[in-house]
């Protein structure tokens, strides 16, 4: 263990490291030197003026930012004699299991390139090349022969892989004992009970005036409402990442939603980023990838058959086929339990040095993958700026949605979370749902998965996504999907199987989420 100094320091440390190299970094740099041809800067005082100047210019605050960044989306340093796979994730059980998986998604691509005899990745003919490019702003009009083509893996494939999760330590002979488990994930990982949940997401409670939900409380709707846009417009003056993001605990106003997720972010989109988009743009008119396809596929599979999301079927195509090519993206397996899938290049099969990262980002899309970006574009029609917020979301939060890990963002302590709370409160109906072989598990792993994207009207998911930026963690998605049964409880003493219960929670677009999840934490006799 460290001590805290010890680990101040060495966050320290990590975070300028992190910083040097960057835009911003060359940016102040060149600001400092500049200020020092100004009147007001004195040679006695030089340290103390330049500082002053750069707080002044708006400078410190854009550092600060940077920062803050920095903190949420890096681990938190370890003693400097950690191996880097205790970084990615300490259980060992949970690594062995996240490997075993990757070997399983990597044997389904080769095998599916193999079959359909396409390579992984090809360089386009100049006129192929010149057709996407005039093509770019409608490739939903494109109708490519995908009908060979399949995902490669489903969530319930990866639903299954999860619920064979089991600790080799963990001593599972007490199963019949007081505390013997129901639910379908058998890890034992720590998770908050409601108690410990009413303290964490204490700016939900009952009294305090929230956006998403209409009644009345001791401040009037209205009057909440104008104070709160009042307070969002402050916020954004005052360019806070750590202000926006305590702000988003109680909702964000329409009109200031983009650009205060932006600032929540710290997506600025910088003419650097504009230009980066641009690069990738590039790549994918230079280059065909097999993931390409999948990419289509699972485009005309989810979001064109969605009534909120189908007109924005082209955004998604630029989006995710520049995020293939986003070597950017790398950096986040430095936290990420899993590792970026490798192919060799051809004729150099099991040659090291002739390994490559396929795709360019690490990141095979699964089916429902596109609905992470969905949402994103009711909030922004800049594809650079659309693109630039995606991929934050995707590794501070969306990449823990499909990967093996401990975390308590994680998928497997969703499930864990999503399965105690419903036990611990509705043990009858979990009792008969189990009885009647319709886990409840299995009914909300997928819209977990895809953080309700897809199952929600797009107002009540954005008021989700606001809660999940705010407090930092996807644990609300699981108390979500328990609220939600928790509201079908009656309906669902009724059913007498699973395709019933899935019947009966098929339709989620009329749920209002905030009073849900309000009622579920706060009202519920403990």
């Amino acid at each position: 263990m460290m001590d805290e100094g010890t680990e101040l320091s060495l966050t320290i440390a990590q975070i300028v490291q992190r910083l040097k190299g960057t835009n911003l970094h060359s940016q102040i740099e060149r600001q400092a030197k500049e200020c020092l041809h100004r009147p007001e800067i004195k040679l006695e005082s030089l340290k103390d003026d330049v500082r002053h100047f750069l707080k002044a210019s708006g400078w410190e605050k854009k550092l600060q930012n940077a920062v803050y960044r920095e903190l949420h989306v890096q681990p938190p340093p370890c003693h400097p004699a950690t191996p880097p796979e205790h970084t990615k994730e300490p259980l060992a059980y949970m690594r062995k299991a996240q490997a075993s998986w990757e070997k399983r998604i990597l044997k389904s691509l080769n095998s599916m390139c193999t079959e359909l005899g396409v390579p992984l990745a090809r360089k386009r003919p100049a006129i192929e090349q010149k057709e996407l490019t005039n093509k770019w702003n409608e490739m939903g009009t494109d109708e490519p022969d995908l009908s060979r083509f399949r995902p490669v893996y489903a969530p319930k494939d990866f639903l299954e892989v999860l619920i064979s999760l089991r600790n080799p330590n963990h001593d599972s002979s007490e199963e019949a004992s007081s505390k013997s488990y129901w639910g379908l994930v058998q890890v034992p990982l720590q998770v908050r009970d409601i108690p410990q949940m009413r303290e964490a997401y204490s700016e939900l409670c009952l009294t305090s005036g929230q956006l998403g939900i209409d009644d009345l409380t001791h401040v009037p709707p209205d009057l909440f409402e104008s104070e709160h846009i009042r307070i969002g417009k402050k916020v954004l003056s005052e360019q806070d990442s750590a202000a926006a993001q305590q702000y988003s605990r109680q909702g964000c106003p329409t009109g200031l939603r983009a650009d205060l997720w932006s600032l929540i972010l710290n997506s600025t989109n910088s003419p650097e980023d504009v230009l980066h988009y641009n690069q990738l743009k590039a790549g994918v008119i230079h280059h065909d990838l097999l993931v390409d396809k999948l990419i289509y596929k699972d485009v005309k599979l989810t979001a064109s058959n969605d009534d909120y999301y189908f007109v924005f079927e082209d955004y998604l195509y630029q989006v995710l086929l520049c995020f293939s090519r986003d070597t950017a993206v790398l950096d986040h397996f430095s936290y990420n339990s899993a590792t970026p899938p490798k192919s060799y290049i051809q004729g150099r099969v099991g040659e090291e040095e002739f390994a490559v990262v396929y795709p360019p980002n690490g990141v095979i899309p699964f089916h429902g993958f596109s609905m992470y970006v969905a949402p994103l574009c009711f909030l922004y029609n800049e594809p650079s700026k659309l693109y630039a917020v995606f991929r934050e979301m995707y590794v501070r939060y969306f990449f823990r949605l499909h990967s093996i890990s401990s975390s308590a963002s994680g998928i497997v302590s969703l499930c864990l979370q999503f399965e105690r709370l419903l036990q611990t409160h509705l043990p009858q109906l979990f009792y008969h749902l189990r009885e009647i072989g319709a886990q409840p598990l299995r009914v909300a792993f997928k819209w977990m998965v895809r953080a309700f994207s897809g199952y929600l009207s797009t107002d009540q998911l954005l008021l989700l996504w606001d809660r999940v930026l705010g407090y930092d963690s996807l644990e609300i998605v699981a108390v979500l999907a328990a609220a939600v049964f928790a509201f079908r409880a009656e309906n669902l003493m009724e059913v007498t199987s699973l395709a019933s219960a899935e019947a009966v929670l098929a339709d989620l677009s009329t749920l209002k989420v905030m009073p849900l999840i309000q009622i579920f934490l706060f009202a519920t006799v403990i």
